[in-house]
Order: structure tokens, then C-alpha cells, then sequence
């Protein structure tokens, strides 16, 4: 266990690292990886690295207990074909791949067989975050890559399992009683499974009612870590016990608990554990086979991409969508550095294979972002190269113009559709096209910033145009085309946020509504409600604060230009409304004795 001195230094290097690497969108794994090197193999500032990291694995323990906490079967089910079908292929048909080239390369079968599984899984925490920091976890090729990690994490359980056995492999052949041994391990797994189903919510039953926090917080770590004990005593894995009791407990009424109080010791120890993972890394390696290095980084990225390219097409995916799940889940992930440790420790791989494949995984994460980029070239220079290509529309004229088809387009569309009023639907992603397009509804491939587009939609004859486009500026151009060449088109705007709505002001949309206004607007009447208020007075309340809202929206309209003059009326506006507010408790006095002064249309 690291000494005060030595956590300091941790503490330090997170703090300091892992903001920055956020800042320069390399994921907070990078960050600990990072702040691993620096400690370890370059400033030398800890010692010890190898009881350390003991410690710290009590971080992935913890993550494979949340892991199981979320593994709901309702939720399991739902994704059933993608992520056992994509899911599995890509863990198959990679571990397979790589399986032979390592055997290819002279290692034993059960080298293989780690080193293939092992390298087939990718970074959950940085594809995941990479993906909503591009805002790409909606489009097919991000809900697809959410489907195979969600494999690659639950194929991680058996993997842990299946290690010791591997270790056992050799005295198997030799005859000796290591398959007793196996089927010790199954009973207890078992024998944990049957008591924990029957033991584990009476247990927290009883401890809930103590309404005590920390002891709460205590028996979920007492569980975790009994049941991991357990599992070492048969010569299993301490993560493959805190899965199953995370298992367990995923469907009782104290998941959310259970995983808001393990959430602050899985963080603090699994980010220990990508340090320790760093300070391990062996930058020597790199020094002396340098060549053999980056051919294994390069020849495994490239083999998982090829692999994930060809799921993809065979899926039915664009050629895009298909390329960027390949490129999104082509490096090597957290738990392969737990697999080879593991195997290190039990004696299937040696020392230097084990640091080898740990530069390679690290390096294939820092490329990532790299290869990220190439993508985005390539797709830009596609999107170029097709500029004057888009979907040819129907001749038939159309009152409505609806410009971006995603969720609020959509149920403007399905609300048109009931009615029997013709719309034409425009676009300008490929993948939501194609998505739409499989459901049987109707919209065009195109870019409705571009005047020949709107022309050929026949802007100049429909009598609205709905602008539901989620990205600001390309929404802020396409009103700008529209108004500029068809002034008599009136605009129906959505707007993102308030400067979002100031923008479309400034160019006259008629209608703006502000996304998430109106149902933000609905929760907190029922909040009100909920509180003990009447429903007359929640109306009331929301009422008055609408009212003046939209006169404060038109009043900073002017003025949202200057920064201090903004800040200045939203300061006078926060004034006014509170004592509106105050003339609604002399109301609320009237109401209560039966007077109401007035009703909440008479705000409007």
C-alpha cells in the first residue's frame, strides 16, 4: 500500500494530468497512463511499483462490480442482436486473428489464446468519451461501437475465469488433480450465485434501515471484497467475484445506492491503477526493438479496423458509418492491461512479453486520436468531392420545408403526415437519411444551407419553413440563405439555447422555440404540484415566469451584444421577477380565502 508521501504524489499527478489531457481531448486514461510515465521510468519519484498496483486492482475489482450492477436484463435484451451479434463477431474474429499470428510467432497456445482476447477488446472509457465529446454516440456507427464494448465488457468475465485454468492447462495434461480443482472453482461460483441471491438483499435490507451512510458504504465494499476473497481461495480472479455480486444485485431497489457509493473508490483506485500501469511501462522497450514496436502497433490496428470494416459492410452499414466504427475501436483497451497482468502473474506469459504488449496498448490509445483525424480528413475530403451531389426531390410542391430531420424534425413530420399535409424533408447526414429511410419515412440526402437545394425543395412556393437543424451554425446559415433569397418563406425556428434564439432574431424567424423550454417548463409545474402547491398556483407561478421570460428574451435581444450590458439585464430581470413573485404570495393569501385575483391566462 502506497505511504502518504507516495499517494501525494499521485494525487498530484492526476490533478495535473488528466484535466489536461481532457483539455486536449486524449481521455483521462491517457492522462493517468501519462502521469504513470513521468513517476515512474522518467523522474523515478516511487518505488515499488508492484505492491502498489496490487493495491490499486482493487480500482478494476470495483469497476467490474458497477459493471455488473448496470447488467440489467431488460436492458441486455433490448440490445440483444447488436451487441451479441456485432459484438461477438468482432471478439471472435479478432481473438481468432490474432490468436494464430502470436502462435505464427512462435508463443504457446495459451500465450495465444490471452494475448488474442485480450488485444480484441478496446478502451471503453476513451471511445465512449471520445464519441460524446464529437457528439457521434446518436449516429449508427456510435449506438453500434456502445453495442460491442458492452460485449467486450461482459466477455471480459469469462476471460478472467478462464486464465487460472489456463495456468492449470499443463498439469492437466500431466494427469494430476487440477481438474478437481476446476470444479471446485464451479461450485463455489455457483455456491456464490445461490447464497448471494437468497442472502445479499436481507442483508441490505437490515442495513438500509440503520439510515446510516457509511455503514451502507461499508457493506457494499465488505461485499465486493468478501466475495473476491472467496474467489482467490479457489484460484479464481478477484474481479470475475465482484462481477458476479454486482450481478446479483442489479435488479434489487439498492443498485443506485450501491453504485453511488462504490462510484468515488472505483474512480480514485482504477485511475491508481492506470498509473501504476504506466509507471510499469518499460520506455526500454521501446528503445531496443523499436521496429518490432511500431509493427505491432500498426499491424494490430490495422488488422482490428479491417475486421470491424468488414462487420459493418456486411451489417448493411454505409461505407462511412462502417470506417468509422473501425476507426472509433481500433486500439487496444484498459482491460488487456488486467488480462496480461493476470497472466503475468500466474506464469503464461514472462516479464518481457508482458511489458512488450503494454507498450503496444498504450501506444495504440495515444494513436487514436491521430487516427481519429485521418478519418475526419478523408470524410471531409469525400463530403468535398460530392458537393454538388444531393437526393433529387420530387417535382410535387410541398407547403412545408422541414430542414434537419432529427428528433424534433421528426415529430413535426409524423404530426404533418396524420394530417395529410405534404412536407419535404431535408437532410444533410448521410447515416440519419439512411436510418430514417429504413423506417419507410420520406426525406432527401442535402445540405439546406445551399441554394440550389432549396430551390429544387421549391422554397419559392411553400408557405413554411421549419428550421430543426441541431448544429448552431449550420442552423444560423441556413436561416440566413432562406431569408436572403426567399423573404416571403416564414421561418419556424428551434433554437438550442437563448443566444442560439438571439441569433435567429436578429433574422427575423417568426416562431422560436427554445429546445427543452417548454418540457422544462411542464417539470417544474409538476414539481410545484408535487411540493404540496395547488395546482391553480403551480399554474399560476409557471405562468408568470413564462411570461416574463419571453419579455426578458425580447428585451436582451438588444443588447446581447455587450457582455456587460447582458449581465446587467439579467441582474434587473432577476430583480423583477423576484418581485413579481412577491406580489404572488399576497395571491396565493387572496386564493387560499377563496378570492382569486386572477387566473393564470390572464398572465398571457
Amino acid at each position: 500500500m502506497p505511504q502518504l508521501s507516495e499517494m501525494a504524489i499521485f494525487l498530484a499527478a492526476a490533478v495535473l494530468a488528466v484535466p489536461l489531457f481532457r483539455r486536449l481531448k486524449l481521455g483521462a486514461v491517457l492522462g493517468y497512463l501519462a502521469a504513470g510515465v513521468i513517476l515512474g521510468p522518467v523522474l523515478r519519484l516511487v518505488s515499488g511499483v508492484d505492491s502498489i498496483m496490487h493495491f490499486a486492482e482493487l480500482g478494476v475489482v470495483l469497476l467490474l462490480f458497477v459493471i455488473g450492477l448496470e447488467l440489467q436484463p431488460s436492458r441486455l435484451w433490448v440490445l440483444r442482436k447488436s451487441v451479441f451479434g456485432l459484438g461477438g463477431a468482432q471478439v471472435l474474429v479478432t481473438a481468432l486473428v490474432l490468436g494464430l499470428a502470436a502462435i505464427a510467432l512462435g508463443l504457446t497456445w495459451q500465450s495465444a489464446v490471452v494475448i488474442g482476447f485480450a488485444l480484441a477488446m478496446s478502451s471503453t472509457a476513451f471511445v465512449l468519451q471520445v464519441l460524446a465529446e464529437r457528439k457521434e454516440l446518436t449516429t449508427r456507427h456510435g449506438r453500434s461501437a456502445f453495442a460491442i464494448l458492452l460485449f467486450q465488457d461482459l466477455a471480459v468475465i469469462p476471460l478472467l475465469a478462464l486464465i487460472p485454468l489456463l495456468a492449470m492447462a499443463p498439469a492437466m495434461e500431466h494427469g494430476t488433480d487440477a481438474w478437481l480443482a476446476a470444479l471446485k472453482a464451479l461450485a463455489v461460483i455457483a455456491a456464490v450465485i445461490v447464497g448471494g441471491r437468497l442472502v445479499l438483499r436481507r442483508v441490505f435490507d437490515v442495513i438500509a434501515r440503520t439510515e446510516i451512510q457509511e455503514i451502507f458504504t461499508a457493506a457494499a465494499l465488505l461485499v465486493v471484497i468478501g466475495v473476491s476473497l472467496l474467489m482467490i481461495a479457489v484460484g479464481l480472479s478477484m474481479s470475475l467475484g465482484a462481477f458476479l455480486a454486482g450481478v446479483l444485485l442489479a435488479d434489487s431497489e439498492y443498485r443506485h445506492q450501491l453504485e453511488a457509493a462504490i462510484e468515488p473508490f472505483k474512480g480514485l483506485l482504477l485511475g491508481l491503477f492506470f498509473i501504476t500501469v504506466g509507471m510499469s511501462v518499460d520506455l526500454s522497450v521501446i528503445g531496443r526493438e523499436p521496429l518490432l514496436i511500431v509493427t505491432a502497433v500498426i499491424g494490430m490496428m490495422l488488422a482490428k479496423a479491417a475486421i470491424l470494416f468488414a462487420i459493418g459492410k456486411l451489417s448493411g452499414y454505409t461505407t462511412d458509418s462502417a470506417r468509422n466504427l473501425a476507426v472509433a475501436l481500433s486500439q487496444g483497451g484498459e482491460f488487456a492491461f488486467v488480462l496480461f497482468s493476470l497472466a503475468g502473474s500466474y506464469g503464461i506469459m514472462d516479464a518481457v512479453l508482458v511489458d512488450r504488449l503494454v507498450v503496444v496498448v498504450t501506444l495504440s490509445m495515444a494513436l487514436t486520436p491521430v487516427a481519429l483525424a485521418l478519418n475526419d480528413a478523408v470524410s471531409r475530403g469525400k463530403r468535398t468531392a460530392r458537393v454538388e451531389e444531393f437526393d433529387t426531390i420530387d417535382e410535387g410542391e410541398s407547403q412545408v420545408i422541414i430542414a434537419g430531420f432529427g428528433r424534433v424534425g421528426q415529430i413535426v413530420g409524423r404530426i404533418l403526415t396524420v394530417k395529410k399535409i405534404p412536407f419535404t424533408a431535408l437532410d444533410r447526414s448521410p447515416e440519419q437519411v439512411e436510418s430514417v429511410r429504413r423506417f419507410g419515412r420520406k426525406v432527401y440526402y442535402g445540405d439546406a444551407s445551399r441554394l440550389d437545394l432549396l430551390r429544387a425543395a421549391k422554397a419559392d412556393t411553400a408557405r413554411l419553413f421549419v428550421l430543426a437543424i441541431d448544429d448552431v451554425e449550420a442552423s444560423i446559415l441556413t436561416a440566413e440563405t432562406v431569408r436572403r433569397h426567399f423573404p416571403q418563406l416564414t421561418i419556424y425556428a428551434r433554437a438550442r439555447n437563448r443566444f442560439h434564439a438571439y441569433r435567429l432574431m436578429d433574422l427575423g424567424c417568426e416562431l422560436i422555440e427554445r429546445e427543452t423550454y417548454r418540457s422544462s417548463l411542464h417539470l417544474s409545474e409538476q414539481v410545484l404540484k408535487a411540493l404540496g402547491m395547488s395546482e391553480w398556483q403551480a399554474q399560476l407561478t409557471v405562468a408568470r415566469f413564462t411570461a416574463h421570460d419571453e419579455r426578458t428574451l425580447a428585451r436582451q435581444h438588444a443588447v446581447y451584444h455587450d457582455e456587460q450590458q447582458l449581465r446587467q439585464s439579467a441582474l434587473e430581470a432577476a430583480r423583477e421577477l423576484e418581485g413579481l413573485f412577491e406580489q404572488d404570495r399576497e395571491d396565493a393569501t387572496q386564493v387560499d380565502a377563496g378570492t382569486p385575483a386572477f387566473s393564470p391566462s390572464d398572465v398571457r
